[in-house]
């Protein structure tokens, strides 16, 4: 007479995986996933928002580059506040007489506009043409930084002027702050760019 004998792990191996193991294992899975998944979207806005910045960071890179031309070959100044400045200047190198020139913030400090008036012939003796003023905008997301104004205007000696000016014609330099939200982890984040222009020609006889 011989004995079958049948081993544990055999019986083991027949019977395959409980519910309990199977569970288990579905729940680790799960868990897993959720990790890889959150950090893959987590990876993935932090890149996106990365280039955000830098694509915004290089749009107002620009366009301080261009109001800093513009206002540096300004002629005269006829309106200087913190969220405003208008000037005669040209607009694109290659007009023929300068423009009026106006930057200006929306009343709710979100949007930098410019309000280009051309002028039938350069001052004192041409008028501004007002059926052809055009206004673009030069920042769609503007961010007004806590005691930073947009304009600040400076006499001779460089010391920032008292607003309001009363006398224009003592402003030889103008301080530009240009500001874009950022999609930084902190709250109210932020990037700008600042600018000094010395108004070099400048008439004083307009």
């Amino acid at each position: 007479m011989s004995y079958h004998k049948t081993s544990t792990s055999a019986r083991y191996n027949e019977q395959g995986f409980t519910i309990i193991e199977l569970t288990v294992t579905m729940v680790v899975v799960a868990i897993a996933s959720i990790i890889l998944l959150t950090f893959t979207n987590t990876t993935t806005r932090q890149y996106l928002g990365l280039q955000k910045d830098a694509s915004a960071f290089s749009d107002l890179a620009m366009q301080s580059q261009r109001i800093t031309s513009v206002l540096r070959g300004s002629t005269d100044i006829s309106e200087a506040t913190a969220d405003s400045v208008t000037v005669y200047a040209y607009f694109y190198p290659n007009n023929q007489y300068v423009s009026l020139i106006r930057y200006y913030l929306n009343p709710s400090r979100t949007t930098l506009y410019a309000d280009v008036t051309p002028m039938s012939a350069n001052p004192p003796v041409g008028t501004p043409i007002t059926a052809s003023k055009k206004t673009y905008t030069i920042i769609p997301y503007y961010y007004q930084v806590s005691a930073t104004p947009l304009f600040q205007y400076q006499n001779a000696s460089g010391t920032t002027l008292t607003q309001p000016i009363a006398d224009l014609s003592t402003i030889k330099a103008i301080k530009i702050s240009l500001t874009t939200p950022s999609t930084g982890q902190q709250n109210n984040s932020s990037q700008t760019i600042s600018t000094s222009v010395s108004l070099r020609n400048r008439k004083t006889n307009l």
